[in-house]
């Protein structure tokens, strides 16, 4: 068997390759290294907890009955939050002192895939070496708990106000005045997040907010970004925001429409803590794919700026190991680690709209400091992704470094899943990032066969 764990949990299409039966032998193994409920039992102590929740897909309803029965076969008692953001599933872990977490969901993905996400003690995700542990022990002998030793199950839906007030509390003053469109994705923040912004003082148009269990991501949210800028431009909203399926991420439009990503988001949050003070050792996480203008930006207001390899459990070990507070990546995950334990979009969206209502600017002027450089992706397929470190390519990427000088970058990049490699150039014109880009991309093919 490969490795089950991708870079967000276990995921794939629901019914084939995301089973029931995986589901419910995933939990147990989970039960076992999270919980470690055989223990508890032996010493008579209280049973483990579990969160479990879910987006609105219609598979998630069956996995979730799985999910559930792992558990509590293997002597957890389990609470189950219902349809709520990832994010909110983290915060729940932690304050109802949860020893497992457990959402549902496949994130930005289409309705028939699904996923199983497991987060430890206080919220957080979990490492490398813990996945491999559960999937170590899948289908192990184990003795089942009889009678009283088996886990009990309840539902709590009334936590997501908890979660609704946590994200209240993050936030200075009221958004009253501020009129704004949310796109839901007909996803997991389909109710927390219109509530939550209207409860901050927005005033709020919701769309993407009617899910069926089939349609989630369908046209809407965070990957669909045209439908939330038509009606921000038809209402005359002060601004739009749009979550993915899960709403762990958030992008914005401004009042023309124009799209703020996750490197603008983070330029207008880390100025805004930085002329605070709250923005811890003056640093800002980013990955490598975060555009040049966002650091050049961020050289200017005096702020430094942190790289990781591409993926946001990257960005948060980095802030973890080093005492930073404020991450992300340029498709709208950003983590702000006073507050949450991971991406949470609805929490991102808040802070970005107290910015605009705090400082009287709009996003246009807020998002403007930030200017990105023209980036060009190349996907090289086909070639040996082994060989992107050969001579001929390094002597190619470093001549085309010193073309560019400090106002362009280059970027190669082995998939991770794929024979390809993938060549980003960033450069001051689009015509010179593309002609780079293209040269570099002549130099895979002919060198990385």
């Amino acid at each position: 068997m490969g490795r089950l764990f991708g870079t967000d949990g276990v995921r794939g299409v629901a019914g084939r390759d995301l089973t029931a039966e995986l589901a419910m032998d995933l939990s147990v193994a989970a039960a076992h290294v999270l919980g470690d409920a055989g223990a508890f039992a032996a010493t008579g102590h209280k049973r483990p907890v579990a969160v479990v929740g879910r987006d609105p897909r219609a598979s998630g309803e069956f996995l979730e009955a799985a999910v559930v029965a792992g558990l509590a076969s293997s002597g957890v008692d389990v609470l189950r939050l219902g349809v709520l953001p990832t994010p909110a599933v983290a915060h729940l872990t932690a304050a109802l002192g949860a020893d497992i977490g457990v959402m549902l969901s496949a994130s930005h993905n289409p309705a028939p895939d699904n996923g199983i996400k497991f987060l430890a003690r206080g919220g957080f995700k979990l490492s490398d070496a813990v996945e491999d542990e559960i999937q170590r022990r899948l289908g192990e002998a184990w003795n089942r708990p009889v009678g009283s030793a088996v886990g009990r199950v309840r539902d709590a839906y009334g936590e997501a106000d908890r979660y609704i007030s946590h994200l209240l509390t993050t936030v200075q003053g009221s958004l009253d005045g501020l009129n704004v469109v949310v796109d839901c994705a007909h996803g997991a923040a389909h109710m927390v997040a219109p509530e939550a912004l209207v409860r901050a003082g927005a005033r709020v148009e919701a769309i993407g907010a009617r899910p069926d269990g089939l349609n989630i991501n369908n046209g809407y949210g965070s990957t669909h970004l045209d439908k939330l800028q038509q009606v921000v431009i038809s209402r005359g909203a002060d601004l739009g925001v749009a979550y993915d399926g899960d709403a762990d991420r958030c992008l914005a439009v401004d009042h023309t429409g124009a799209i703020v990503d996750g490197d603008r988001i983070m330029a207008v949050l880390a100025r805004a803590m930085h002329d605070e003070g709250t923005l811890a050792n003056d640093t800002v996480v980013a990955t490598v794919m975060s555009n040049l203008g966002f650091k050049l930006a961020m050289r200017e207001a005096g702020i430094n700026v942190i790289e990781t390899a591409v993926g946001d459990r990257y960005v948060l070990e980095r802030m973890k190991a080093n005492g930073y507070n404020l991450g992300g990546e340029q498709s709208g995950h950003v983590i702000m680690l006073d507050h949450a334990t991971t991406g949470d979009g609805l929490l991102t969206s808040l802070h970005l709209l107290s910015v605009v209502a705090r400082t009287g600017k709009t996003l246009r002027e807020l998002s403007s400091a930030m200017t990105a450089l023209p980036q060009i992706l190349i996907n090289v397929k086909d070639v040996d992704k082994g060989k992107a470190s050969v001579p001929e390519l390094v002597a190619a990427v470093a001549a085309a470094e010193a073309e560019l000088g400090e106002t362009g970058r280059v970027l190669i990049r082995p998939s991770g899943t794929e024979p390809m490699i993938r060549v980003m150039v960033e450069a001051s014109s689009e015509d010179q990032a593309s002609q780079v880009a293209g040269r570099l991309a002549d130099v895979v093919r002919t060198s990385c066969s």
